[in-house]
């Protein structure tokens, strides 16, 4: 990497109210993903291979369980290592909804005490900021895994951009 690239990594630096817009993004993406999967086949929810070693539904889980165990992590400060839910049998669709549901229950407690600070913190090198981000950046990795295998079942999810999301929440008019 050039000198320029590196300079970069700590030019800016993040506030908490940014990271909590992003998981919001997150987390709209991710149910418009989750609404697309009702009705869905069984062989096409349990199929492996189809992206990677991965099928629809152990993409889903492994981004569940990503997102739990850098959340709990964080949360933590590193004393815990959070749930591994793809170690687990292949939940059904309405089983993975519901883990959603109660992982975003508890994002909700935790990204509230989110200050300043702590996403500004370098830890190993890396800011905390670039931590949260990467989980939201992973997360787009996996949903546009569903979604493309979604779409090719005929089941979109629509759009995903960030910048839909961001339209959608802007009041519109005066």
């Amino acid at each position: 990497m050039t000198g320029d690239i590196m300079d970069l990594r700590y030019a800016r630096a993040m506030q908490a109210v940014e990271i909590r817009w992003l998981f919001a993004y997150d987390r709209w993406a991710t149910r418009k993903v989750l609404h697309a999967l009702y009705g869905v086949d069984s062989d096409a929810w349990s199929r492996e291979n189809a992206v990677g070693d991965r099928g629809l539904g152990s993409i889903l889980v492994h981004h569940l369980g990503a997102s739990m165990r850098w959340r709990v992590s964080l949360e933590s400060q590193g004393e815990k290592d959070g749930p591994r839910p793809e170690d687990e049998p292949l939940p059904t669709v309405e089983q993975l909804g519901a883990q959603w549901e109660d992982e975003w229950a508890a994002v909700d407690a935790w990204l509230p005490t989110l200050t300043d600070g702590f996403v500004n913190h370098v830890h190993d090198g890396v800011p905390i900021w670039q931590m949260l981000v990467h989980v939201v950046n992973h997360g787009t990795q996996h949903r546009a895994e569903a979604a493309a295998l979604l779409t090719a079942d005929g089941r979109s999810p629509g759009e995903l951009d960030m910048i839909d999301y961001a339209e959608e929440i802007t009041p519109s008019g005066p």
